[in-house]
C-alpha cells in the first residue's frame, strides 16, 4: 500500500489518488497491461486474485489458455472525473441499507454512471493493441474471448468477495471487449458487493479490480479434478469428472457426470462410473448456449478417454506439486486443438472442502464444483451477479 495515499470511505469522499501507484511494474508490463504469460509475483496487486492465478499457472507451464490482465491502473484512471465522483458519493450517501429494493436501484444508478464514463484514450488504445495481439498470437481474426472481473483485496484476508462481481463470455471484437470491460469495473458496485462490504465494514474503495481477457474454450468435455480422493481422502488418487460439452447438464441436475480414480503413481484408470449422459450444452457460433440430446451410443460412451484421464490426472498432479498442496482443478478439451495436447487448465485452488466430507463422487452432495466451472466455461453467457 502507499503509506502516502490517504483512506477515505467513497461514502464520504473518494481520494484522487488511491492506494496502489501508476507505474511500471517492468518491461513486461505496461501500466494497464500484463500478459498472463508475462506473470510475476510483482504484477499481483495490481491484477487480483483471478489473474494472479492464471499469470502463476502459466508461469509454472502448465497449459493455461492465453490472454491478459487490465490492470486496477487503469481502473483507478476513471476516479480522476471528479463529476463522476461527486455522483457515485451522491448516491451512496443515499443508500437505507435496511431498504434492498431501493439499494438495488441505486447500485444499476451508480453502474450506469461508470459505464458512461469516457474510457482514458491511453487505456483504450492499450486494450485494442492487446487483444489484436491475442488474436494474431492465436491466428483468428476477432477471437471470441471471455471477459472476467479479478478484484484485489490484499488487505482484507478475512474477507470473501467471490461472486460478487460480473463476468462476461464469448466477447467478440475490440468494441465488445472494451465495453464489457467497463460493466466489469462497475460490478464492483453490485448491490450485493456494496450490502458486504457494508456488513463488514470495509471501506468501498478497499477492493479496486483488474479485468482478464482470455481466449474462450469451447470444450468437447470439461469437469473438475481433485488430487486426493474425495471419499476418503487419499492421496495417492486424483478423482476427476467430466460430461460432454459445457457442464451446465450436470449442474442442473440433468446429467450425472462420469467419474474416475486415477492412480497417481501407476497413472492407471483404478475406478471408472460411466453415466447415461443424455444431453449436453454447446457453444454455437454466434456465442449462445444450446442445449443438445444425446442419442445413440454416445449416451453411455465415456466423456473422457484413458489418455485424456492421464493428462488430466498429470496436469493436476503438476499443480498440486507447484502449490504444495492438494488442488480442486477445473479442466476442459478444447476441441480446437489437437487431440493429445487439447487439455487445458481453467482455475486451480486448494482443495478445502471434499477432503472433509466423504462422497461417493466428486459431483454430488451440497458442493458442487461443476459450477464453478459452467460459471467459467459458459452459463449464462452475459453472467449477471445475483
Amino acid at each position: 500500500m502507499c503509506e502516502s495515499c490517504p483512506i477515505v470511505d467513497w461514502e464520504h469522499e473518494l481520494p484522487t489518488v488511491r492506494y496502489f501507484t501508476a507505474r511500471k511494474v517492468d518491461a513486461d508490463m505496461t501500466e494497464h497491461i500484463v500478459w498472463f504469460d508475462r506473470y510475476e509475483q510483482a504484477h499481483k496487486p495490481f491484477v487480483g486474485g483471478k489473474n494472479a492465478s492464471l499469470g502463476e499457472m502459466m508461469m509454472a507451464e502448465l497449459p493455461v489458455p492465453p490472454g491478459f490482465a487490465i490492470t486496477t491502473v487503469a481502473y483507478d484512471q476513471i476516479w480522476q472525473d471528479a463529476d463522476l465522483v461527486t455522483q457515485v458519493n451522491d448516491l451512496l450517501r443515499s443508500i437505507d441499507h435496511d431498504d434492498f429494493a431501493a439499494n438495488r436501484a441505486i447500485s444499476e444508478q451508480i453502474r450506469s454512471l461508470i459505464e458512461a464514463a469516457p474510457m482514458p484514450a491511453a487505456v483504450a488504445t492499450d486494450i485494442r493493441e492487446a487483444y489484436a495481439a491475442l488474436c494474431a498470437h492465436c491466428g483468428v481474426d476477432d477471437i471470441p474471448v471471455a471477459v472476467r472481473s479479478s478484484a484485489t483485496a490484499e488487505d482484507l484476508p478475512d474477507a470473501s468477495f467471490a461472486g460478487q462481481q460480473d463476468t462476461f463470455l464469448w466477447v467478440v471484437g475490440a468494441d465488445a471487449v472494451i465495453e464489457n470491460v467497463r460493466k466489469c469495473w462497475s460490478s464492483i458496485f453490485t448491490d450485493r458487493a456494496i450490502a458486504y462490504r457494508h456488513s463488514m465494514g470495509y471501506l468501498h474503495q478497499a477492493i479496486a479490480m483488474s479485468v482478464g481477457v482470455q481466449k474462450m474454450i469451447d470444450p468437447i468435455s470439461s469437469g473438475v479434478a481433485f488430487t486426493l480422493n474425495p471419499t476418503n481422502g487419499d492421496r495417492s488418487q486424483v478423482a476427476i469428472d467430466a460430461s460432454w460439452g459445457l457442464g451446465e447438464a450436470v449442474v442442473s441436475g440433468e446429467v450425472t457426470p462420469d467419474n474416475f480414480l486415477v492412480d497417481k503413481v501407476l497413472r492407471e484408470v483404478i475406478k471408472r462410473e460411466i453415466s447415461d449422459k443424455g444431453m449436453e450444452y454447446c457453444l454455437t457460433d454466434s456465442g449462445a448456449v444450446e442445449k443438445l440430446e444425446i442419442t445413440g451410443e454416445r449416451r453411455t460412451t465415456p466423456a473422457v478417454t484413458d489418455e485424456d484421464l492421464t493428462a488430466i490426472a498429470i496436469l493436476a498432479r503438476r499443480a498440486e506439486k507447484h502449490y504444495g498442496c492438494p488442488q480442486d482443478v477445473e479442466w476442459a478439451l478444447d476441441k480446437h486443438l489437437p487431440t493429445g495436447d487439447n487439455v487445458v487448465m481453467l482455475q486451480s485452488r486448494p482443495e478445502t472442502v471434499w477432503s472433509q466430507k466423504p462422497k461417493t463422487s466428486v459431483s454430488s452432495g451440497g458442493y458442487d464444483p461443476m459450477k464453478s466451472i459452467v460459471s467459467t466455461l459458459v452459463s449464462p453467457l452475459h453472467k449477471k451477479s445475483e
